[in-house]
């Protein structure tokens, strides 16, 4: 456990100081809570590559990895995400996942002219 909070601080702070290369290796990582953080990181980086690295992982294997990459494309104005997205808000089974999709849908139509 204390290996995993270590690498989710690792990549965290990897996403503060904006280096999407070392933050994108661990976007296939075998544990959820890094994919997860992944996404994280990748909304702090609102950049054109940072939306095609949230692509995979808006299409994850994991509910709660998907709720958070449909977030950060919202936080980033991630228009390349778009439609990813509104599939997720009109098709996806998780409830959860849907009613975040269904809010950073709106976001982002409301904030791309």
């Amino acid at each position: 456990m204390a290996l995993t909070d270590a690498l989710k601080d690792k990549i965290l702070k990897l996403g503060s100081k904006q280096k999407l290369d070392a933050i994108i290796k661990y976007s296939t990582h075998s544990s959820e809570d890094i994919r997860m953080t992944v996404a994280i990181a990748l909304g702090m980086i609102p950049t054109y590559d940072s939306g095609m690295a949230l692509i995979p992982l808006l299409r994850d294997k994991s509910p709660m990895v998907r709720a958070t990459a449909c977030e950060s494309a919202a936080a980033i104005r991630a228009k390349v995400c778009e439609e990813y997205i509104k599939k997720l808000a009109f098709t996806e089974t998780d409830l959860n996942v849907k009613q975040v999709a269904k809010r950073a849908y709106d976001q982002l139509k409301d904030r791309v002219a």
